[in-house]
């Protein structure tokens, strides 16, 4: 089988290896993709991707790009969710979605809900929250990888109009780094 990562490179994510160990075919690509050159794939997997797939792309291919997203779909939808999150005060977790026409609105595969507990650890910054949402993603991949690498997985319906969506020009800009601490951040908000 052959796969397109989108996105996180194998230095950045375990994933890429993982598949490579499963005796998977895998390219990497961060860059714009055309529809000519990912027919060659059995499937494809977006993690990281931080461009928007074209429409004519998503239409023209025999199955659905698979998303690994940082939010608790639909809530959060689009740039930085872990942030939002916290900001909205929503529900925490990760989502592996297909993708469709729509931004992070694709219908969801696996999820699960992460608690985040601020009154317990005082000092927890975007940064370990976002690193913890991503190591979640990496287990559950891995997790139910042959199920979504063979199409053998039950699909639920991405209700939309009761999450939200952010997009990357929305960052307040009084956040100077992630490693900002969120308790202290939302109480001088």
């Amino acid at each position: 089988m052959k796969c397109l990562f989108l996105g996180y490179n194998e230095k950045q994510t375990k994933l890429i290896n993982f598949l490579k160990k499963k005796k998977i075919f895998v390219e990497n690509k961060k860059g714009k993709i055309s529809l000519d050159k990912i027919k060659k794939y059995d499937f494809i997997i977006s993690f990281g991707y931080k461009k928007i797939i074209d429409k004519k792309i998503i239409n023209n291919i025999s199955r659905p790009i698979i998303n690994l997203h940082m939010s608790y779909l639909p809530n959060n939808r689009g740039s930085h969710p872990n942030f939002w999150s916290f900001i909205n005060n929503t529900v925490k977790g990760v989502t592996i979605h297909e993708i469709d026409k729509g931004l992070d609105s694709g219908p969801i595969i696996f999820q699960k809900k992460i608690i985040f507990d601020l009154k317990v650890n005082k000092n927890l910054t975007f940064k370990q929250t976002y690193r913890s949402l991503f190591k979640e993603l990496e287990i559950i991949f891995i997790k139910n990888y042959k199920k979504i690498i063979l199409r053998k997985y039950r699909v639920k319906t991405n209700n939309i109009l009761k999450g939200s969506i952010h997009k990357k020009k929305d960052l307040p800009t009084d956040l100077k780094n992630w490693n900002t601490k969120i308790l202290k951040y939302l109480t001088n908000r």
